[in-house]
């Protein structure tokens, strides 16, 4: 069993940042090396995001939180997009993502299929 929080930095960040990454590059148009630039990775990490290659080991395990997910990652790219909040600002939202997971009762569910 993992705490909460590493549990959803192990299993759900990942897939947060691939949603982030997606956005970044096909809906405000940002180049690979950019999108890498403002999430604070590289180039080579959003090309394997934007071909799923990273970030999708436990997305049909965690199907039902993608909501969640999507939702957060889709705010945290309008942000970053619009340049109203920096990565730290936007690893905050994430924070709050976690938060609002525990506030739901889902990271417990999330720590008995991780375990």
């Amino acid at each position: 069993m993992y705490p909460a929080c590493q549990a959803v930095t192990r299993y759900i960040l990942p897939i947060f940042r691939s949603f982030v990454a997606k956005e970044l590059v096909e809906k405000y148009n940002f180049t690979q090396i950019e999108a890498a630039e403002k999430l604070g990775t590289t180039q080579a990490a959003i090309s394997q995001y934007l071909h799923s290659k990273r970030g999708h080991i436990n997305i049909k395990k965690l199907k039902d939180l993608l909501p969640f997910i999507q939702n957060a990652a889709r705010d945290a790219a309008k942000d970053i997009a619009t340049e109203r909040k920096g990565v730290e600002e936007v690893m905050a939202n994430f924070c709050n993502l976690c938060t609002l997971l525990r506030k739901e009762g889902k990271t417990i569910r999330l720590n008995r299929q991780s375990s």
